[in-house]
């Protein structure tokens, strides 16, 4: 398992497999250091991708593993290696989302989220929003 900034030369697995944002958008995150990647074998195999809430505070918008590399902690080691690299970035609170029907909230409270408020849209289940103190 390697972990680490993604590259120009990881777009196109990206704009294969997430479909939130689009291709512009990812190239220019990936420029700005706001994908990490995790790689087996010098392969793309998950990734994590943040931007800033109120342009201050890092945000995990994105958490991905391919199917054969999720529940092998594999997203742990990705939240931890962004987590570690947050401070050097001068950053000492970060968020995250999920959604009161996903199990993934459990996950982020094994790491030391707090829950700390919530956003109801329309039709959709309850955001429950996450932070963590670094």
């Amino acid at each position: 398992m390697k972990i680490e900034y993604a590259a120009l030369s990881d777009l196109d697995y990206l704009v294969r497999r997430d479909g939130h944002v689009t291709a512009e958008i990812l190239r220019a995150k990936i420029e700005w250091q706001e994908i990490i990647i995790i790689r087996r074998e010098d392969q793309p195999v998950g990734w994590l991708r943040f931007n800033y809430f109120w342009d201050e505070h890092p945000f995990m918008n994105m958490l991905w593993l391919d199917e054969p590399y999720r529940g092998r902690g594999w997203g742990q080691a990705l939240v931890v290696w962004w987590e570690e690299q947050m401070p050097i970035r001068g950053h000492r609170l970060v968020f995250t989302s999920t959604q009161s029907d996903e199990n993934t909230q459990h996950f982020y409270r094994k790491l030391g989220y707090q829950d700390c408020g919530a956003l109801l849209l329309p039709d959709e289940p309850l955001e429950i929003i996450l932070m963590k103190n670094l």
